[in-house]
């Protein structure tokens, strides 16, 4: 029952970079940016955030209330059309990695700032 006591949910956070392809960068960089509004609108979106490196690299940072929150942002059509797009514009493997939050973290619920 230890586990069960955790009814309250764990933050999951998702960040990774994509390298784009020769001569893809700025569909790369559209591809991306037309994630940023409809995902930062799906149920559980705490942080959802796309940054350019110097190097050309796209870091894309996500904030989930719950694994089952990224789950269902994960099946939406949004997603499936954007991963069946991606590797047509995306150089190499993508450097992912994802994993629950361990630190506080103040819930869009308590302080609506940002």
């Amino acid at each position: 029952m230890t586990k069960n006591a955790s009814t309250a949910q764990t933050p999951v956070s998702l960040y990774g970079f994509l390298t784009p392809k020769p001569g893809h960068a700025d569909a790369l960089r559209k591809l991306l940016l037309d994630l940023v509004g409809p995902s930062r609108g799906h149920e559980g979106s705490l942080q959802y955030h796309l940054h350019e490196q110097e190097d050309g690299r796209f870091f894309l940072y996500e904030v989930w209330r719950s694994q089952e929150d990224l789950d269902r942002h994960n099946a939406t059509l949004l997603l499936r059309a954007f991963m069946a797009e991606l590797p047509e514009h995306v150089d190499g493997a993508i450097e992912a990695y994802s994993g629950a939050m361990r630190s506080p973290y103040p819930y869009a619920g308590a302080s609506s700032a940002g």
